[in-house]
This record gives structure tokens, sequence and C-alpha cells, in this order.
């Protein structure tokens, strides 16, 4: 491994990992100064010169800052601060405020931190007039492109309340940031809506935002969709298929419900995350690409590493920057103003006159729990519409909603009573005798069994489509796609 010589303040709150990467630093031609505490790293800032920082630990919020800024302003007031630890968003933006080169998770390997710390320096060199507070919030006058990012944030994400407000502030700062963003939220929420602001406001912008939702795509067809394939690798391969990875290059992979990857799956992903590499079924040749990683999951991944169906070192390399989407229940203020814009959007959409919420029909929307958070107030709106023939949505438009819901026991009663009554979904005999030399449909067979499932849902539900999509498990577009197809519409 080549070496270069630099003299390097390193930081570490471990005492194993402090002696084992001094002994690193040292094999790389570094000169360093290592230190394992507050103390004794103010001590060293105030002493002796150096070109860089590696902060690999785990100090407390309310000194992370403190720190951040006597590194900032000891070295010469340069971009060159790399920090490396496993911490919480709020900790995460303080390090990224005091303008840090780069942040990343424990573990990292000799090669990775050799890598880090040569561009870091690099930039300090290139950058020695960068400010010590480029990240932090100005006085001036807002220019052209905070006017940008204060409309982009404020279109796609509504709301008006206080962890709406803070999570605007906390997405401009991780969007600055090339370090992999982990969203949390319930079913519903808007992890993709966030997941695209954070691409729309990082320089990012101008590639491809390539959205997977992980739990979509048969697991036999995981590795060709993720990574592509060359013609004649496989019966039915007739030509070069680029992979959805390769086509996030140079902007960002959105990775919905990651946790429904198998493990094969996820030792595959890992490598193309930590190598920026990957190589097409069949393929003599690795391809370089260029994205930023942005996951999401409603499922606790924690509980998942502790059933070992989750790999660690996949969670710490994905888990840098986590976000949490709060549900909304928990924006109260926030419902009437997204129940607007949705009467709007939709209207315009269907091409009706537009509508206003009644009083009463305020009321009683935030009288409501909403398990299924934005995406089922966005369902209820739409119902509502379909049902109202004049300006004004009432209560009345809501309530056949809501009491044909509750007329359940709960909300999978209609698929349990399904399970119990069900018939076996009559399977022809399609190699009966006098058709054995005839060729199967199977498209349009499987299709035929779709349209019945779909006509015997919509009779359940009296066909309250609304309703009828809740309980095959679709979104209402998607069953108003499937509708449309089979001319049920």
């Amino acid at each position: 491994m080549s070496t270069f010589h630099s003299s390097i303040l390193f930081v570490d709150d471990e005492v194993d990992g402090y002696i084992i990467k001094q002994m690193s630093l040292s094999h790389l031609g570094m000169l360093n100064n290592a230190t394992h505490n507050l103390e004794q790293t103010r001590l060293q800032l105030s002493q002796k010169a150096n070109d860089a920082c590696l902060a690999e630990c785990n100090i407390e919020t309310k000194h992370t800052e403190d720190l951040g800024e006597d590194i900032r302003s000891t070295l010469l007031k340069k971009n060159d601060v790399v920090t490396t630890l496993q911490t919480d968003t709020r900790s995460a933006i303080s390090i990224l405020d005091t303008g840090a080169f780069k942040m990343v998770t424990k573990p990292l390997n000799q090669k990775d931190l050799a890598q880090l710390l040569k561009k870091a320096l690099h930039f300090s060199k290139q950058h020695p007039e960068f400010p010590i507070n480029s990240f932090k919030t100005s006085k001036k006058k807002p220019s052209k492109k905070h006017e940008i990012e204060h409309d982009i944030t404020h279109t796609l994400l509504l709301g008006k309340s206080e962890v709406i407000e803070n999570l605007r502030t906390d997405l401009k700062k991780i969007a600055r940031s090339q370090a992999p963003v982990f969203i949390t939220g319930e079913s519903g929420t808007g992890k993709e809506i966030v997941a695209n602001l954070v691409h729309q406001l990082s320089r990012r912008r101008k590639g491809a935002f390539i959205a997977i939702n992980c739990g979509a795509i048969p697991h036999d067809l995981l590795e060709s969709e993720f990574f592509g394939y060359k013609k004649g690798s496989f019966t039915g391969a007739s030509q070069d298929k680029q992979g959805l990875i390769q086509a996030a290059n140079g902007g960002s992979l959105f990775l919905d419900e990651i946790a429904e990857l198998p493990l094969a799956m996820q030792v595959k992903l890992l490598r193309a995350v930590q190598e920026k590499k990957i190589r097409p079924i069949g393929g003599d040749e690795e391809i370089a690409v260029d994205f930023r990683i942005i996951s999401a999951s409603h499922t606790d991944l924690k509980t998942l590493l502790e059933q070992g169906k989750f790999r660690q070192d996949l969670f710490f390399r994905l888990h840098v920057m986590p976000i949490h989407i709060p549900p909304l229940r928990q924006r109260q203020q926030d419902i009437i103003l997204l129940a607007d814009s949705f009467i709007k959007q939709i209207c315009a959409e269907w091409k009706v006159p537009q509508k206003k919420l009644s009083n009463a029909a305020q009321n009683f929307l935030l009288s409501l729990n909403y398990p299924g958070n934005v995406r089922e107030l966005r369902n209820m709106i739409e119902r509502a519409i379909s049902l109202c023939d004049s300006d004004q949505i009432e209560v009345e438009h809501f309530k056949i909603l809501v009491e044909q819901k509750h007329d359940l026991s709960n909300e999978n009663q209609f698929i349990e009573e399904d399970k119990k009554n069900r018939k076996p979904i009559p399977i022809y005999d399609l190699f009966q005798e006098e058709q054995k030399n005839e060729n199967i449909c199977l498209e349009q067979y499987l299709a035929n069994i779709e349209k019945d499932i779909l006509i015997t849902a919509l009779n359940h539900t009296h066909w309250n489509r609304t309703l009828a999509a809740q309980k095959l498990g679709l979104t209402f577009r998607a069953l108003r796609y499937r509708l449309k197809k089979y001319d049920l519409d």
C-alpha cells in the first residue's frame, strides 16, 4: 500500500481501537497524535499543528459541536475533518454543521481509511479558504438557492407542525452530505417523498432518482433487476439490460422496504455499496458506479439483526444518517392542510369542480387516528370527492367509509372470512386429452383469475373502491389501473 506523509490528529474513545488505528496510521506513513478523550483532544489541538483530524468516536451530543468547532478553528479553518461514528440524526447533523469532510460508520478498514484521508487532505490543499461556518445558518438575505430549497421542501413535504419544520431543516443539511441515508417511519408516512426530497436538495439533483420497492420484486429476479445482465447470459436474455443500480449512476438509489431483501442479496448489495462497482449477470468486467444510497423500512432492523435476518455489516453501511418520519397522529395541525391540498390535486386530476371541507368535516378528520397515516387520509379524500355532489364536503361523505370499516371486527376480517369460506378457484384441466396439442396462454388465464378476484372484492365492499383496495393490499391508484385494464371502471 502506498504511503503519504501528513500529520493527523486521531481521536478514538475505544482504547483497543485507539491503539490499532494508531498503528495503522503509522503504517500509512502518517505522523499521528492520538487521543482517546475530549480533554486530551483539546490539549493536542492547542499545542500542535495538524493537517487533519480523524475523530472515530461516539462523543456525547452536547460536546460534539463544541469539539468540532475546536478542531475546525485550530486546523487553519480548512474543510479537512474526517469523522467516523455511529450516532443519531441530531448528533450527525451537528457534526456536518462543523464542516466535516466525510461521515461514515464503524467498522472502517485500512484501505477505506487511507482513501478517505487522502481525499480530505487533497480537498484542504485545494480549498484553503473554505469557511468554517459554511454549513451554518446565515443571517444574510437568502440566496436564490435557499429560495429554491424552501420552495421544494414546502411543496413536497406539506405541513406547518414543529416536527415537520424540524424535518425540513434536517433534510437540507443531510442532503449536502454524500453519506447514506436511512429512513424509518410507519407505512403511509411518505418515506419515498422524503427520499426524493433528499435527492432534489443534493448536488445529485440533475442525476436520476431510482426508487425500488425491495418487497415487490420476486427473489429470483432481484439480481437481474439490480445488476442487469448481458445478452445470452441465460434463456430469454435476448439483449443487454441495464440494472437499476447502474441506472442510478450520478444520482440517488432509493431502496424501500430493504428489510425484505434475502440474505444472499444483502451480500451482493453490500459489495456494490462498499466498492461502488457492479458486475452484470454474464458480464466479464466490473462497471464503476457513482450513486448515493437512500434506504427505508417500517420494520425495526435492529430486531432483524438479533434474529440473524439482516446483515450487521450492511446495516452499518446504510445507517449513517438516520431520518425518522413522524406518524400523522403526531402532527395533527397538518391534517387539514394536507386534506385541502389533496382536494385541490384530486379535483384537478379528475377534472371536477373544486370542493372544500365544511367545519364539521374538518373536526371529524381531526378526531381520527389514521393508522394508515397520510396515505389513508388521501384515500378518504378521494372517497369523499367521489360521493360529494356539491361544492362542500360534509361529514356524511366520510362516515360511510368509516362505518363500513368499523362494521368489520378488525381490518383483516374480510381476509379471514374469505379464508374460511373460500372455495378453491377452479383450476381447469388445461391439458385435457382433446387440448394436448394446443398451446396454453398462461398470461390470459392468470388475467381472468385476477379479474374474478377484483369483482369478488368489489361486490363484498358494495363497490367501495377505496375499501376494496385496502383489503386487497393495493393502493387506490393500483386498483384503478386494474379496473381500467379489465374494463371494470
